[in-house]
């Protein structure tokens, strides 16, 4: 089973806004078991889009269309629908209700035309609600084949697919069960892990694929497994990872959801066991506490943050002795360490950490070189740091920096745990 996602607008194309949307779409999708045959971006134009429509319907079951759904003159993707359908467009009383309903919630004044416009569907379409706006989903199907359109406002799209889309597949389509693990690994490049597990990779089954998806200084090993029988692609998968295990243990850091990134992993872990972070950062500049905090629910285990950028912050806001200072100088181990002490007490928190570095392009102390970083981990059971050189490039040495700074701590947080 497979499907098409195609994004409407000109924004897209031009960059003033990213596609979020055809993200959500294939998540969505897979989740259900259907693959993502291609994902297509095109203009606000009827020739574009009708040829979009037809390549789709060549190579997909279902073809979901989001954009160009609105009021205005420039929204034209149910008129280009219904020449594609050889259809016409009609007021739908329900849709036109609803529309009505909803401008008499956020408006005293008569709808305008344009608005009452937004009822017309094509007449062989199911009028899918939108419970959040005006423009209705659309569910069409042809020589067999499913059309599918939504409006490209995101919280609107992603309730159709919720609450209509995905169910009316799932009870069309008896669709294969879809399984992906993904294995999170620090400090091995990915050329040298691939040679390392070439023989485990060579001998998976055609059931299961292996992707190597790389970062800076850390690489994620993401097995993905499709088939009819879930009992077998269930057990299969678990047979591989006791196979995979043994060979990059000393690299392993987490396993992570599909969803999920390493600071996800880490805030559900100190969820559940109750711990609680702090972060005093410096070179970071802030970085780590906003990959915490960018997530809902952090606010359970992240307790706050002191941004010293300046070595006076570090004086006189974390208490750092300004003859550990001149002694060691700012870049340094000892003053990382003291940061992420500071930090533990200030907050009153189970686990801190602590940022110091050059990330250049010009250098803060004559000591150490640019690129250099260290990073300290404090907690209850005491505190230790690790020197890094992470390079010149200052965007890459902060990026690098706040990778190494949360493997630390996620390495020290099932340490204690064990």
């Amino acid at each position: 089973m497979q499907a098409e996602i195609i994004t409407i607008g000109d924004e897209i194309l031009i960059g003033q806004i990213l596609d979020t949307n055809s993200a959500y779409i294939a998540k969505a999708l897979n989740k259900i078991g259907v693959s993502v045959y291609q994902i297509t971006s095109v203009q606000d134009d009827k020739a574009h889009i009708l040829k979009a429509l037809k390549e789709a319907e060549e190579n997909a079951n279902i073809i979901i269309i989001t954009g160009g759904l609105g009021p205005t003159k420039d929204d034209i993707t149910k008129h280009t629908l219904a020449e594609y359908f050889n259809d016409t467009l009609e007021i739908n009383e329900g849709v036109l209700e609803h529309v009505r309903g909803f401008f008499a919630k956020i408006s005293s004044k008569p709808m305008l035309q344009v608005n009452v416009n937004q009822a017309l569907v094509p007449t062989k379409a199911t009028v899918l609600h939108n419970e959040y706006g005006t423009a209705p989903g659309m569910w069409l199907e042809q020589n067999s084949k499913i059309f599918v359109s939504l409006p490209g406002v995101p919280f609107e799209m992603e309730g159709l697919i919720d609450s209509e889309v995905i169910p009316r597949i799932q009870q069309k389509y008896k669709c294969p069960f879809i399984m992906h693990k993904t294995y999170m690994t620090y400090g091995l490049g990915e050329s040298a892990l691939a040679e390392r597990i070439e023989a485990w990779e060579d001998a998976l089954p055609k059931e299961i694929k292996l992707a190597y998806l790389p970062n800076i200084g850390k690489v994620r090993l993401r097995l993905s497994a499709k088939g009819l029988d879930k009992e077998f692609i269930l057990a299969e998968m678990d047979r591989q990872e006791k196979l995979l295990m043994p060979q990059i243990k000393d690299v392993f850091v987490g396993i992570e959801g599909f969803e999920g990134t390493m600071e996800e992993q880490i805030g559900k872990t100190l969820t559940i066991l109750g711990k609680t972070l702090s972060t005093a950062e410096s070179c970071t500049g802030g970085r780590i506490a906003e990959q915490f905090t960018s997530h809902p629910g952090a606010s359970e285990y992240f307790k706050g943050s002191v941004v010293s950028y300046a070595t006076q912050a570090k004086i006189d806001i974390l208490n750092i002795s300004e003859s550990l200072i001149s002694e060691h100088s700012v870049v340094s181990a000892e003053v990382a360490e003291a940061m992420a002490t500071s930090a533990l007490n200030m907050f009153k928190s189970d686990y801190a950490i602590a940022t110091t570095g050059n990330a250049g392009p010009t250098k803060a102390t004559d000591k150490e070189e640019l690129g250099t970083v260290f990073i300290a981990i404090a907690s209850k059971a005491g505190v230790y740091s690790e020197k890094f050189n992470l390079g010149n490039l200052r965007i890459k040495v902060v990026n690098r920096a706040v990778d190494k700074a949360l493997q630390m701590l996620q390495k020290e947080i099932l340490k204690n745990r064990c």
